[in-house]
């Protein structure tokens, strides 16, 4: 669904991408792994057009998308959920839900907003809250929620995870498995090793800004070099 070829991208003149080769198959959930400053964040903006690359190509269900503006990449099915969740805070959740689908002109927009309710029913209890005033968990499920409202094919993820309870945790992974088995396919950006390479089908491990490893979920997983040498050791 989504190739990667030879892509780098710079801030000023420094390289936070330096070539990167990836690829996402349809249907599947892969995973990017690495530490701070590794240029995961920056992946993810390159392939949603928040940033332009300087090189390489990105392909998207057979399409060159390299370099559209980030709205065109929307609405060929590309929603990212970024790190930080970007919630609209003065805005209530309703609100929130319905501007994930400014776009569409279609007669299923109310349709889906009931189902994303009884899929977070958290929110359907608080839809007329303001964005701000929910938790985190509350607001990254809004912000996943959100973005389904686009209606994607791919669905790209930031640190779903980022500063939550492992309670909290454990629904968001939950909720994750449950958005691919409906159909969408995933490409996770996420420091949890554990729980990313448990529920994704394939993961790459990038080490500033280049892609040092790659394989199935469960080998690398089960590869006590790379948990050790790459991932901040080994994983119970």
């Amino acid at each position: 669904m989504l190739e990667v070829r030879g892509l780098t991208t710079r801030y000023g003149n420094i390289k936070a991408l330096k070539g990167i080769d990836l690829e996402v198959a349809e249907g599947r959930i892969a995973c990017i792994l690495g530490a701070n400053g590794a240029g995961k964040t920056t992946l993810m903006k390159t392939v949603s057009g928040l940033l332009r690359p300087a090189d390489g190509r990105i392909t998207f269900l057979g399409e060159d998308i390299t370099g559209l503006a980030p709205e065109v990449i929307v609405r060929k099915g590309v929603a990212l959920v970024p790190e930080g969740r970007a919630i609209l805070s003065r805005m209530t959740v309703l609100e929130n839900l319905e501007m994930g689908a400014y776009h569409r002109k279609d007669d299923g927009i109310r349709k889906d907003l009931d189902a994303v309710m009884e899929r977070f029913p958290l929110l359907k209890a608080r839809k007329e809250q303001r964005g701000g005033s929910l938790s985190g968990g509350e607001q990254q499920m809004l912000a996943i929620a959100r973005a389904l409202l686009s209606r994607p094919r791919l669905l790209l993820l930031d640190e779903p995870s980022l500063g939550l309870a492992p309670l909290v945790v454990a629904d968001i992974f939950r909720i994750l498995r449950e958005i691919n088995a409906g159909g969408t396919t995933v490409l996770l950006v996420e420091q949890n090793v554990k729980q990313a390479l448990k529920v994704s089908h394939y993961a790459y491990v990038l080490e500033t800004g280049k892609i040092v490893h790659s394989g199935p979920a469960a080998e690398l997983r089960n590869d006590p070099k790379i948990m050790e040498s790459y991932l901040g050791g080994r994983q119970p």
